[in-house]
C-alpha cells in the first residue's frame, strides 16, 4: 500500500499555495531575496478549496490502498484554458467545480497570468517551470478570438497540425521537454473526432533548505495499514522546523531553497487511517494547520521514495464534482471555441501525468495535464475540381424527366 506516497500530492498544493509568507527552518544561512507573488485573496482562497475537494474526489475514485500524486494546479489551469472556451451550462458547472463562482473571467485569467510569470522567479533557489501549449486539427475552424485568447492570457503556444497519426511525437516532444525528460508520453494515438488538445506542463526541483545526511540513511520498518510492514530507506535529520499538532494526525513543514516553497507532510497518529485524516482537511483546515504552525526542534525520518510514473484520468472524477455536460457531445456548450454549425465540441477526456522523486538532497516532481476537445462531426469539405473530362445531366425533379445530357470533353472559355 506504501501509504506514504499520498503526502506527496501536498507538493502539488504548496507549488501554488506555497507563495505565501516564505517560512525556514532554523539554519543561520543567509537567505537571497525572494519573490512575494500577489494574486487575488478570494482566488487563491477559490483554487485551494478545489485542490482539496479534488484530492477527496481522487481518493474515492482510487482503490484505498494504491498511491497516487496529482497537481491541482495543473489541472486548475488546463482547465481554465476550456472554461475561456465554454458557455451557458457547461461554463457555470466548469466556474462551480474550479471553485471561481462570483469571479470574473478576467479575474481568473489575471490570476493564472500572474502565476505564469511569477511562480517561476519566486526563488531563485528552486527550479520551477509552468507551461501551456495547445495543438489543433489545421482544418478545423476554431475561432481565432479564442486561440488569441490562450495565447495572450496562458501564454501557451498554439500549434496548427495536420492530426495525422505521427503528430503525436510533436506532442509528446513537447511534454518531454517541458518536464526535463521526467513525462515522455502524454498521447498514444489521434483519433478521428480529435480536433484539439490542451496541455499543461509543471516542473519543480528543489533542494530542502536543510538536507537530510546521506550517512543518517539507513533500513527501516514501514508499517502498512493492513498490520504487514515493509523496509524502506529511512533519510533522518533533527532541526528546528515548523510543526503542528491537531487530534489525529502530525504536520511538518520542509522548506526548499530559500522557504518560498516547501513539502507539509501530514503523519496519522497511531491507530489512525490516512484516509480519514486526509477527508478531514479542506480549505479552512489547511488555513488552520498554517497559521498554527510553530518553530520546534523535531527529529524528522522521512522515506527515500520515487514514483516513476502515475497516470489518471480525470473524466468520472470531475463528473462527479460537477462538470457534466463538458463531457456529453450532445449538452457541451463550448461554443467560444468554434461555431457550432462546424460540429458541437466536448471535452472528450482529461488525464494527468505525474512525475516525483524524494531524497536526501531534496524533490523533483513533474505534471502533464492533458484535455482533450472532440467533436460530434468533423466538417469534411469534398473536393470536387471538375480539371479532367465530365458528364453532365439537367433534370426536373418532381416529374425526375431529363432535359439535357451531356459530356464535356473539352471545354471552351466563353
Amino acid at each position: 500500500m506504501n501509504h506514504f506516497f499520498a503526502y506527496s500530492l501536498f507538493l502539488g498544493v504548496l507549488t501554488l499555495t506555497g507563495c505565501s509568507k516564505g517560512l525556514h527552518s532554523g539554519g543561520s544561512e543567509k537567505q537571497a531575496p525572494v519573490k512575494q507573488i500577489s494574486i487575488s485573496p478570494m482566488v487563491a482562497t477559490h483554487v485551494n478549496d478545489f485542490s482539496f475537494n479534488l484530492l477527496h474526489h481522487v481518493q474515492a475514485d482510487q482503490p484505498k490502498d494504491d498511491n497516487f500524486f496529482i497537481s491541482p494546479l495543473s489541472l486548475h489551469m488546463d482547465l481554465g484554458m476550456v472554461l475561456n472556451g465554454a458557455s451557458g451550462t457547461t461554463y457555470d458547472e466548469m466556474l462551480q467545480v474550479l471553485n471561481l463562482n462570483g469571479q470574473s473571467l478576467d479575474e481568473v485569467n489575471q490570476a493564472y497570468k500572474t502565476l505564469l510569470n511569477e511562480l517561476p522567479e519566486a526563488d531563485p533557489k528552486v527550479q520551477l517551470g509552468l507551461y501551456n501549449s495547445v495543438w489543433y486539427r489545421k482544418t478545423f475552424p476554431f475561432d481565432t478570438e479564442y486561440t488569441k485568447g490562450l495565447e495572450k492570457h496562458f501564454d501557451a503556444t498554439v500549434t496548427p497540425l495536420d492530426f495525422k497519426p505521427t503528430d503525436v511525437s510533436f506532442i509528446n516532444d513537447w511534454a518531454s521537454k517541458k518536464t526535463n525528460g521526467k513525462i515522455t508520453r502524454v498521447l498514444d494515438s489521434i483519433r478521428s473526432e480529435d480536433v484539439m488538445f490542451l496541455l499543461n506542463a509543471l516542473y519543480f526541483k528543489g533542494d530542502w533548505a536543510s538536507k537530510f545526511d546521506k550517512a543518517m540513511t539507513a533500513p527501516a520498518d514501514f508499517h502498512l495499514e493492513d498490520g504487514s510492514s515493509k523496509q524502506v530507506q529511512m533519510m533522518h535529520q533533527q532541526e528546528t522546523f515548523e510543526n503542528y499538532t491537531a487530534d489525529d494526525y502530525m504536520a511538518v513543514r520542509l522548506p526548499y531553497g530559500n522557504g518560498q516553497f516547501a513539502m507539509t507532510v501530514i503523519l496519522p497518529r497511531a491507530g489512525k487511517k490516512l484516509d480519514e485524516v486526509l477527508s478531514g482537511i479542506d480549505g479552512a483546515q489547511w488555513e488552520t494547520l498554517k497559521a498554527n504552525m510553530a518553530k520546534r526542534e523535531v527529529n524528522v525520518g522521512l522515506p527515500r521514495f520515487t514514483i516513476p510514473a502515475f497516470s489518471i484520468k480525470l473524466n468520472d472524477v470531475l463528473q462527479s464534482m460537477g462538470m457534466k455536460s463538458a463531457f456529453n457531445s450532445t449538452l457541451a456548450d463550448l461554443s467560444k471555441m468554434a461555431a457550432p454549425r462546424n460540429g458541437n465540441l466536448f471535452v472528450s477526456f482529461v488525464k494527468q501525468d505525474t512525475y516525483l522523486k524524494v531524497d536526501e538532497e531534496g524533490t523533483e516532481a513533474a505534471a502533464v495535464t492533458t484535455t482533450g476537445i472532440g467533436v460530434t462531426s468533423v466538417p469534411i469539405v469534398s473536393q470536387f475540381i471538375c480539371d479532367h473530362p465530365f458528364g453532365i445531366i439537367i433534370s426536373e425533379k418532381t416529374s425526375n424527366t431529363i432535359l439535357f445530357m451531356g459530356k464535356i470533353m473539352n471545354p471552351d472559355a466563353e
